[in-house]
């Protein structure tokens, strides 16, 4: 037995009408949950495989559909490990910095394009900017602790932040908004879907396409006057999401002035 983490033995695989990958994923999820802690590594395909009299086939199908959820990670060259437990996405106007900071962790941000150029009609709408009118446009990585975490790409509008791009785009944007402009992002209309990484999303944040992304929209505003439309790809085996819901909302269906109801 290597140094991995010791999974239940006593647990079987046998047969029966339940597959034998999803009995063994199953034996797995209950240790990851339950028993191992996070960063732990798990006993390698072939340990595995004798532990359970499976074959290294079932094995790594039952260890890629926890990859595919989130639970385990695979590291190239070192083995696979139960994955960090998620962290909460905030749903309130803070930004990545602080948030990060006030998680314990190290914030760092790659400016990957900063850019004028004539924003998509839903972005121009959402600003309030007329037909063929130019926008900022940032398309940014942000880490922790030097793993990559979002992607986000934002559209500005160039009348209430000019010379937005002469920023150091590499630290909190919104601190220098305070900072530069006197602008402090006051309310948001904000919209949550599922989504999985395209090729482009996935390099940047260094997973395969197709791994489960929280795709998050953002309208945000100040005294009024929206500054930023702003979409952010959160890493689906680093994040969710809890929201508190009450049995009567006022506000159930309301029609966002941005288009569709939020």
């Amino acid at each position: 037995m290597s140094s991995a983490a010791q999974v239940p033995p006593s647990d079987r695989v046998v047969d029966g009408p339940t597959p034998k990958h999803a009995q063994l994923r199953e034996i797995l999820r209950r240790a990851v949950e339950s028993e191992l802690p996070p960063g732990s590594s798990i006993p390698s395909e072939r340990e595995l495989a004798e532990r359970y009299q499976v074959s290294r086939l079932t094995v790594r199908s039952a260890i890629g559909k926890l990859v595919e959820e989130g639970l385990l990670s695979r590291v190239r060259g070192k083995g696979t490990f139960t994955a960090t437990r998620r962290m909460e996405l905030q749903l309130y106007l803070m930004s990545f910095t602080d948030d990060m900071r006030r998680r314990g962790r190290v914030p760092t941000t790659e400016l990957v394009r900063g850019t004028t150029e004539i924003p998509p009609a839903p972005s121009a709408s959402a600003l309030g900017l007329g037909d063929r009118q130019p926008a900022h446009r940032l398309v940014r990585v942000r880490r922790a602790d030097g793993v990559p975490l979002a992607v986000e790409r934002g559209w500005y509008h160039p009348g209430r932040v000019p010379g937005l791009l002469d920023l150091d785009l590499t630290q909190s944007l919104y601190a220098q908004l305070a900072q530069r402009y006197d602008i402090r992002l006051d309310h948001a209309w904000q919209t949550v879907w599922a989504e999985s990484a395209d090729r482009e999303t996935a390099r940047l944040l260094g997973i395969r396409a197709g791994s489960p992304l929280l795709a998050f929209r953002r309208v945000s505003s100040y005294q009024g006057d929206p500054v930023e439309d702003m979409t952010s790809w959160y890493r689906g085996d680093h994040y969710q999401v809890t929201m508190q819901l009450d049995r009567n909302s006022p506000d159930f269906g309301h029609q966002s002035k941005y288009g569709g109801t939020r």
